[in-house]
């Protein structure tokens, strides 16, 4: 997987702030960076999802087993 360099992140933000003017580049940094915020919050929620059914199922299990036991 290629990886992003500080030369070419350097060559983003040049032609970012040529294109966009060095008024509206900030305002577009603090979009974009809400924009990553939001995500890593969705992602983090799906990993807590995945990891509470994760411990719910190992529960249920655990609570089988007992009864199994309980019944012999």
């Amino acid at each position: 997987m290629p990886t992003i360099g500080w030369f070419e992140i350097l060559i983003v933000v040049a032609l970012s702030i040529v294109v966009l003017g060095p008024r509206d580049f900030p305002i577009m940094l603090k979009k974009v960076g809400s924009w990553i915020g939001t995500a890593k919050r969705y992602i983090s929620d799906i990993q807590n999802e995945v990891s509470n059914i994760d411990i719910d199922e190992k529960k249920i299990d655990n609570q089988i087993k007992k009864d199994i036991k309980k019944d012999e």
